[in-house]
């Protein structure tokens, strides 16, 4: 298939064999190159393409932006090449970034103007809603976890997206990373000022989506904390599967009401609320600011409540000894906070965590010290058993959060029934863990470690299990509907009861008696890589 790119063209499908436009006579092959496939998406400013280069060996696929002046003036045209200059100096400047996709080209042609940019190969966040439906807490922090740094480099290189929602972050196929897409509305911070001369058709017109973009942006006033709202907005979306449209407002504030569609922690209604301020100067200025709220969330009561019972311990909180021991000798966790090198937050961060190790009864020191202590003593006398402690327990939140950190190791801890759907867990140790009944939807476990785990009616529908290790792990009854469990070591493993229906075993380590009693249906990709009972 071919898609003429000429904006007037009646009936632009052509077939892939055709060089001109079958209706308008145009050339089907632009620059030689580029080679539309199919629309993607058509604005009042333009038009998106799916597209490939066929001069490249295998003929990869591409994006065509292309953008229509809404004026032919000279003057007009002139305008549209200085703006257009601009953007593309600008998608050129951040492109570097592995969330943003690459600006691969641009130029001119017939008083018409093209990018060329990567092909992101993925679902939108919108389609993931529609499709599966609202996310957890969980989920949504480890979302603004993702992307929020994203933002913060966008800034710090001077740019404002000014369209930030679920549409346009795509969750990249290859890797499950989420990128953030469609830089038309983007605003260069440096080149702000603009003569009267300039509010042309071109420039005179607030860009962004009704809901998600704030009042001041809508005003033709962009600032950095407008991406933050609309972030904020996003998370609203995740959370509850509603547009803003859908949802009622103030008649006297016009602020959003939100708060009774979800259920999630006061702390983290409160980060939201901030986030969604209509003015600009209650709002958190930064992508940074939101990243620093959510480091401390789980800590403020209780840091809050060491400050009014001991004052004095604000300046240098006095720590038992065993953990002033192992935070000298430990190597200090990087935080998202510490990446952006904002000393204050790290003193508060690095203030909380103590407060919580003590109050916690040491339960966050490393983890030899934890190890250490869990056997109480040696056995006083012969034939008597160590005293061994129960396992640790952890709620979603607080995973979720100890995993962004950067913490890998929960072996032996009981996270039992906890809802972590949608969330990256890739590379943890949960060996001897206690998982039943947890949900893991659709979330990224890519090499975890699960032997000798509890996973009895553990949920792990669609979720991407690629080279995780589940030897003499007990999995009866779990849901691996549609689950990718290639190159996964399951030898020794419980199946029975286990749902496998639709399940990828490509490579995977696994005897056919223990598929016996597991349930396969003719989708189910077996570790000879065919589908079927066979």
């Amino acid at each position: 298939m071919s898609y003429c790119l000429n904006p007037d063209c009646s009936h632009p499908q052509n077939s892939s064999s055709r060089q001109t436009c079958a209706t308008c006579g145009a050339q089907l092959l632009l620059r030689d190159r580029y080679r539309a496939l199919q629309a993607l998406a058509q604005g009042g400013f333009g038009a998106t393409f799916l597209a490939q280069d066929v001069t490249l060996p295998g003929e990869p696929k591409c994006v065509i932006k292309q953008l229509r002046p809404s004026a032919t003036s000279s003057e007009a045209l002139d305008m549209a090449r200085k703006l257009f200059a601009r953007e593309a100096k600008t998608l050129g400047k951040i492109g570097s970034h592995p969330q943003v996709p690459r600006l691969l080209d641009y130029f001119e042609d017939t008083e018409q103007f093209y990018l060329i940019q990567e092909y992101i190969n993925g679902l939108t966040l919108q389609q993931e809603i529609k499709r599966s439906g609202p996310f957890s807490e969980a989920g949504v922090k480890q979302f603004l976890s993702e992307l929020l740094p994203t933002l913060q480099y966008l800034h710090s290189q001077q740019v404002i997206h000014r369209d930030i929602k679920p549409a346009n972050i795509i969750r990249r196929h290859e890797d499950c990373k989420l990128v953030l897409i469609d830089f038309g509305a983007v605003k260069d911070q440096v080149s702000q000022t603009t003569s009267m001369s300039e509010h042309t058709a071109l420039t005179a017109f607030a860009v962004g989506t009704p809901g998600f973009a704030p009042p001041e942006q809508l005003a033709m006033r962009p600032v950095y904390a407008s991406d933050v709202y609309a972030l904020g907005v996003t998370c609203i979306y995740l959370l509850t599967g509603k547009s803003p449209k859908d949802l009622d407002y103030n008649s006297s504030t016009g602020e959003m009401l939100w708060q009774n569609k979800v259920q999630i922690s006061d702390r983290f209604r409160e980060v939201l609320q901030k986030m969604l301020e209509g003015a600009v100067r209650h709002r958190y200025q930064s992508p940074n600011d939101v990243l620093t709220a959510l480091e401390l969330e789980p800590y403020m009561d209780s840091l809050a409540n060491s400050m009014a019972a001991q004052p004095s311990a604000v300046h240098k909180p006095r720590l038992p000894r065993m953990v002033k021991q192992a935070t000298s000798t430990t190597a200090p966790v990087t935080t998202a906070t510490s990446t952006y090198g904002n000393s204050a937050a790290q003193s508060r961060a690095q203030m909380a965590d103590a407060i919580r190790a003590r109050r916690a009864n040491l339960t966050e020191v490393p983890n030899k010290l934890k190890q250490s202590a869990s056997v109480t003593s040696a056995p006083s006398a012969i034939g008597q058993k160590p005293k061994v402690a129960p396992p640790r327990k952890l709620d979603a939140d607080n995973l979720v959060l100890s995993y962004i950190k950067g913490r890998r190791d929960f072996a032996s801890y009981d996270l039992s029934s906890l809802d972590l759907q949608r969330v990256d867990l890739s590379e943890v140790n949960f060996r001897a863990a206690k998982l039943d009944r947890t949900n893991f939807f659709k979330c990224i476990l890519s090499g975890n470690d699960f032997s000798h785990a509890n996973l009895k009616r553990t949920n792990f529908r669609e979720t991407i299990l690629t080279k995780a290790y589940f030897h003499s792990a007990d999995l009866e009854g779990a849901d691996f509907r549609g689950a990718n469990l290639s190159y996964a070591d399951l030898s020794d493993a419980n199946l029975r009861n286990v749902n496998l229906c639709g399940a990828n075993l490509t490579g995977a380590k696994v005897s056919d008696e223990q598929l016996a009693h597991a349930k396969v249906n003719w989708m189910t990709v077996r570790p000879n890589g065919k589908r079927g009972w066979l």
